[in-house]
């Protein structure tokens, strides 16, 4: 059986799918939602919630990271953000949250560029992820492959619990002819903690993240709320058709390996608590929020939201987005809720949704039928 469709006579395409194009089905029972667990552990590191913080400056402080780690989730802290570059970034928040409301404004993003070349500061690294582990929460930091060697070490003493390599798109096999790219499969091993690494948007160069030595996978690409990667470079990896093929990834290399479960999780594209119900169903185990919990009344960006793309030097290829504010964060992740659209209770949702289907926990709800539904992206 082929997927492929003909593009035209030269060209031949496999048709993917979103979130937007799926729905999951009831089935013939249904539970209490009080009896379904969300639960999620990866390695020594259990959490009452699968949900993990993107590390983006707009979401993420030291504190809003704690925050989440008393809610039952993962914060994750961008190691080469305001957080790390200014000893108090509040000043940089306020100015980028007053910039220009245009959408694509060059001055707004020249503006942005010359913030974030402040430099990193070590020492910043250090007291920021100390600050997190006083508090008692599971400590994790974001680094980008192209600083991972230069500020791992310093990461590492300060005590990270997990570490993430996150960047647009993370290959394993990084070709160069300019300088010596980060051999994952070294790196990972001589590391004691867990690491998280990605962007991955398909079967073979997950499966190839899988082989290093990862604990999880992140899936996506330039499917998120402020990228615009799709526009500027022309790639893009519809979620739905990413996550599956990850999955099987993931299934494959259990095999392979005699019985090593690496996390997918997914990145990128989940604005409502029904994504997030989606994105489980065909194969996440957990998922990176980012635009969702910008909308927190404690989220740094105040309503604005960004990723690391929105300042890049050279090729910019994100915007700066008005998520708008919805209610505190517990509000948006455990409710009780007072939107219709899914913005807020997320986690009340995706249980309510496995009670609805029947399923008692995260694995088995990977097994709830889902249909094609093309009309759900227009409402």
């Amino acid at each position: 059986m082929t997927y492929e469709i003909e593009i035209g006579r030269g060209k031949r395409g496999r048709r993917a799918y979103s979130l937007d194009d799926l729905a999951v089905v009831p089935s013939r029972r249904t539970r209490d939602p009080r009896d379904v667990s969300v639960q999620w552990q990866i390695d020594a590191y259990q959490f009452e919630m699968p949900v993990i913080a993107a590390p983006m400056d707009s979401t993420m402080s030291p504190a809003t990271a704690i925050a989440i780690g008393k809610l039952g989730g993962l914060g994750v802290l961008n190691l080469e953000g305001l957080w790390t570059r200014y000893e108090d970034p509040t000043p940089v928040l306020e100015e980028i949250a007053g910039l220009s409301a245009e959408n694509f404004s060059p001055a707004a993003t020249r503006r942005m560029q010359e913030l974030y070349e402040v430099p990193i500061q070590a020492e910043l690294i250090t007291s920021r992820l100390a600050e997190m582990r006083d508090a008692g929460v599971t400590v994790a930091g974001s680094l980008t492959p192209q600083r991972t060697q230069e500020f791992y070490k310093t990461v590492l003493a300060a005590g990270v619990d997990i570490f993430v390599i996150r960047g647009t798109t993370v290959s394993a096999e990084h070709v160069s002819k300019n300088e010596e790219p980060l051999n994952l499969k070294q790196f990972i091993y001589e590391l004691d903690v867990p690491v998280i690494v990605g962007g991955a948007a398909g079967y073979t160069p997950a499966l190839h993240l899988m082989r290093t030595g990862a604990a999880g996978v992140l899936v996506g690409f330039g499917g998120g709320a402020t990228t615009t990667t799709r526009r500027a470079l022309g790639i893009h990896s519809p979620m739905a058709s990413a996550i599956s093929d990850v999955a099987a990834a993931r299934r494959d290399y259990l095999d392979e390996s005699g019985g090593r479960y690496v996390h997918v999780i997914a990145d990128g594209g989940m604005g409502t608590s029904g994504d997030i119900v989606k994105a489980i169903a065909v194969g996440a185990d957990a998922v990176m929020l980012g635009s969702a919990l910008a909308r927190a009344e404690e989220a740094p960006g105040k309503g604005w939201h960004w990723g690391q793309e929105a300042h890049h030097s050279e090729l910019p290829r994100g915007d700066r987005v008005n998520v708008g504010t919805v209610g505190p964060l517990e509000e948006v992740l455990w409710g009780p809720s007072h939107h219709t659209n899914g913005t807020s209770n997320m986690i009340g949702a995706l249980r309510r949704a496995m009670a609805t289907t029947g399923y008692s926990d995260l694995k088995e709800f990977q097994r709830v039928e889902v249909v094609l539904s093309p009309y759900l992206s227009n409402g």
